[in-house]
């Protein structure tokens, strides 16, 4: 992976390139942004450069390369001893890399089959990121440590790398790659340089999905004016519409029986019922029905205010009337239900009980629906 199959981010690529070729490489770097950004294709594409720059004539293999070294989230495998590292997974990793380099944590976990397991970065990796950076590099110059989703080392993890980055090994460049920079110890943020990834245009997402994805580029668009600039959503998003109609359906019986429960008591045990069958759906298809609504619930808003033009949801079922619906979407509502939903997603995302989710979900929707502005 080089620089040139990264999306974007034109500044920052030509930022990289340019600390390379002019000698100046920062011992400890953090790139922050979503992964839909391409944080981590970035520290993939720079790892690269590097050993390159330093061998012109020798042809870099980012993911085979000796000099660089990959630390990620993992759960320990059935079979593994009491000590479970990255390397245990470097197979399952390159096959992910080359597959997906804008996946996100969870499609990660969803790879290696994690299950209700939550990845980290554990006190054992420690270890095994110190033996790194004492060795030698194999090719006598620069070596690189690329640790993904940094936020997901421990406290005991995180404290015994401190000594390395306050006194790192000379020729060797260490890049965190992190989603939260605020979960990372202050001590380890000071001694790095930041480097912010920034949203996707829309024309970039619709470049990329009809150069990758195979997609016309009327369906691209629809896809890249939803994914908010981020290439991981717009992924999800494809995935997304193959489900439009039953989400739609699911939608529209969740917000008329939301709406009855002021008048009549018995839409709580309709909307249990509704939360039952939403949560046999499984975590992924949950969070693609939520972010559905997030968007649904958007358009509304666009609609209550009379940007018409904006609005790219398509509604199959005649009797409902987004028109109407939207009246009861304003500035008085909007950002809690965004925030509720979110947060539904959030829960679902670490393994939460998708019924007590979108119950609570559901009896929240029904006092916000009835807000006035």
């Amino acid at each position: 992976m080089t620089f040139e199959d990264i999306i974007g981010q034109n500044h920052l690529k030509f930022y990289l390139q340019k600390n390379i070729l002019s000698g100046r490489i920062p011992h400890a770097q953090l790139f922050v942004g979503k992964d839909g950004l391409g944080a981590l294709p970035m520290a993939v594409a720079y790892a690269s450069f590097l050993i390159q720059n330093e061998n012109p004539n020798q042809k870099v293999n980012a993911l085979e390369n000796p000099d660089i070294h990959y630390f990620f989230p993992i759960v320990k495998k059935e079979q593994s001893s009491s000590v479970f590292i990255s390397k245990d997974y470097l197979k399952e990793w390159r096959e992910f890399i080359k597959s997906n380099p804008y996946g996100s944590l969870n499609d990660w976990y969803s790879f290696i089959g994690a299950g209700n397991k939550q990845g980290v970065i554990a006190v054992d990796e420690a270890q095994a990121i110190i033996k790194t950076l004492a060795m030698k590099s194999f090719g006598g110059g620069n070596k690189i440590l690329v640790i993904w989703h940094a936020e997901k080392m421990t406290t005991a993890c995180a404290n015994k790398l401190l000594k390395w980055f306050e006194e790192p090994n000379q020729n060797t460049s260490i890049i965190l790659i992190t989603e939260q920079e605020d979960s990372l110890l202050k001590t380890i943020q000071s001694r790095c340089q930041s480097i912010h990834m920034h949203p996707l245009s829309e024309s970039q997402i619709i470049n990329a999905l009809v150069q990758y994805k195979g997609m016309d580029e009327v369906a691209a668009k629809r896809i890249a004016q939803r994914a908010e600039g981020n290439l991981n959503s717009a992924n999800k998003l494809i995935d997304q519409e193959e489900n439009t109609i039953e989400f739609e359906t699911l939608f529209i019986d969740w917000v008329r029986t939301a709406f009855q429960a002021k008048t009549d008591k018995k839409s709580i045990n309709k909307l249990m019922a509704w939360s039952e069958t939403v949560a046999k759906l499984g975590r992924e298809m949950e969070k693609q029905f939520l972010s559905y609504g997030l968007d649904f619930f958007r358009q509304a808003l666009m609609v209550n205010y009379g940007a018409s033009g904006l609005v790219h949801l398509e509604i199959s079922d005649k009797s409902f009337s987004l028109e109407k619906f939207s009246k009861f979407i304003d500035a008085q509502n909007i950002e809690k239900i965004c925030n509720e939903i979110e947060s539904a997603i959030y829960h679902i995302e670490r393994n939460a009980n998708g019924k007590i989710v979108f119950t609570d979900l559901s009896i929240k929707l029904t006092r916000l629906l009835h807000q006035k502005a």
